[in-house]
């Protein structure tokens, strides 16, 4: 009995890192989305790593291309986070969105850390299953 004990609360110390991390992705979309839905482009291209803020250069041409090729992302009309896993190191995040023709999608995020702070490295979309959500 007490091994099993002490299996369970290992099992929930490790998962712990897992949930902070989750919780700090979710803020860091939730904000994100937030960002564009208000037009603050500066505010949404803040929660790109680097690497992205480096391949879009500024703002404006960041929310350009958020706009005209993810529009789920730019205007959804719900958000809900689904799961959480960490695949080599990275976090990714899965998020059902509707978009504002009621279609479903659903949007991987990929999150690095950068100084301590979690940042969107990308998005991979795909259209969600009828039954989700």
């Amino acid at each position: 009995m007490r091994h099993l004990i002490l299996s369970v609360l290992l099992m929930l110390l490790a998962a712990a890192p897992l949930r902070a991390e989750e919780n700090a992705a979710r803020n860091v979309i939730s904000d994100q989305i937030a960002a564009f839905q208000a037009d603050e482009l500066g505010r949404a291209f803040g929660f790109a790593s680097p690497f992205i803020q480096d391949k879009f250069q500024t703002p404006e041409t960041f929310g350009r291309m958020v706009r005209e090729g993810y529009p789920m992302v730019w205007r959804p009309s719900e958000v809900t986070f689904l799961e959480a896993r960490e695949i080599g190191g990275k976090l990714w995040q899965e998020v059902f969105l509707r978009d504002a023709q009621g279609r479903g999608w659903i949007a991987e995020y990929e999150l690095v850390d950068v100084d301590g702070a979690l940042r969107i490295n990308g998005v991979r979309i795909r259209k969600a299953p009828e039954q989700a959500v």
